[in-house]
């Protein structure tokens, strides 16, 4: 079904935002740090137009489910969330947000940390900017849709996917310092694309041990007498914590060191080498790995045209991303998935998409 079928009505306008894949600064940003994240060509679609009952009516193609909010003093769960929250700073901000009805549709994966929420929230953000003339920027549009889903999704997220999603594309790597939101649009690494592969394991975030781990880093941060993790570049000072604290610690600063080399200047091979010490980092300091990923990862990174391969997003499950030779991904993908698929699990590539339109 379409929008005029599900509200009998046209849309009054609509706005897209893609996912994102992170390519290092991975469990990095909720701690000030700096990220290298990028655009992927899969988009979320938010069309909007005006209710006309004093309720909001929101839609999901992909689920077809729709959700009806009658009570605002109560926030609603699934994707209907991350909607209802975007209105909800709206108006905390200052802005009158009319009754709406709201049409979803998205072709980025969800369950495969690619960031499909906070695609959600900026492409409703965008659409509530355009309908209502609203005057914020999209560096606001990032902040708002963060806040979203701090607030009302309950996921204690960075700015990373949001600002990602609202700023980023697919041609550049974005070098983002999460504290002071200074940014600046870097090129891909020398012949070389990104390839990403759902490992075929979803994952939840709230469900995860995403906020058990950033509470850890909290506590690591007070014993160490910092604002947050960010302001350790010496390694040897987390050695000072008990565990598991010293590995988390371990893991941030040693990330964050790494992304920094990456702004320097380096060759696809080195950034490569640091994918891959990202990933065991992940794996054995950050604890976020899964059998599945771990499995796929090695057997990217024992592929020939391969320079280096990590897990990408929360982790639990989700996706790998991997930069590889230029015009070399999709064979890489195939002879990776037989490998992958032969040892028991269910992959499939993500980027680049094949044959899937950015406006599915």
């Amino acid at each position: 079904m379409d929008f005029q079928q599900v509200f009998g009505k046209p849309p009054e306008t609509q706005a897209k935002a893609p996912g994102r894949v992170n390519l290092l600064g991975e469990h990095t940003d909720y701690y000030d740090c700096f990220v290298l994240p990028t655009a992927i060509p899969q988009c979320t679609t938010v069309q909007l137009g005006f209710s006309s009952d004093g309720q909001h009516h929101f839609y999901s193609e992909n689920l077809n489910e729709q959700v009806n909010i009658l009570d605002i003093n109560h926030t609603p769960s699934g994707f209907a969330s991350y909607i209802f929250g975007c209105i909800e700073v709206l108006q905390k901000a200052g802005y009158i947000i009319p009754s709406l009805c709201v049409y979803v549709k998205s072709s980025v994966p969800m369950g495969s940390g690619l960031s499909s929420s906070a695609a959600l929230e900026v492409a409703t953000l965008r659409a509530l900017r355009q309908l209502l003339n609203l005057p914020i920027d999209d560096v606001e549009i990032a902040q708002f849709a963060q806040q979203a889903e701090i607030q009302y999704a309950g996921v204690q997220c960075g700015i990373m996917d949001q600002m990602a999603s609202s700023l980023a594309d697919t041609e550049h790597i974005l070098f983002l310092d999460t504290r002071t939101l200074e940014r600046r649009v870097m090129p891909l690494p020398n012949n070389a694309e990104i390839l990403v592969i759902d490992s075929g394991v979803p994952r939840t975030l709230a469900s995860s041990g995403y906020n058990q781990r950033r509470a850890e880093c909290e506590e690591a941060a007070r014993s160490l007498g910092v604002k947050a993790l960010r302001d350790i570049t010496d390694v040897n000072v987390t050695k000072a914590l008990t565990q598991p604290l010293q590995r988390r610690a371990h893991h941030v600063v040693t990330e964050n060191n790494r992304v920094l080399e990456v702004l320097q200047g380096v060759t696809s091979e080195r950034f490569g080498e640091l994918m891959n010490a990202s990933h065991a980092s992940l794996r054995d300091d950050y604890e976020v790995s899964v059998p599945a990923l771990d499995k796929l990862v090695e057997i990217l990174q024992k592929t020939e045209g391969v320079f280096g391969a990590r897990l990408t997003g929360a982790g639990f499950g989700g996706a790998s991303v991997a930069l590889v030779r230029s015009r070399q991904s999709k064979g890489i993908a195939t002879h990776v998935l037989e490998q992958y698929n032969q040892a028991g699990y269910n992959g499939r590539i993500l980027v680049p998409s094949l044959g899937l339109s950015d406006a599915a």
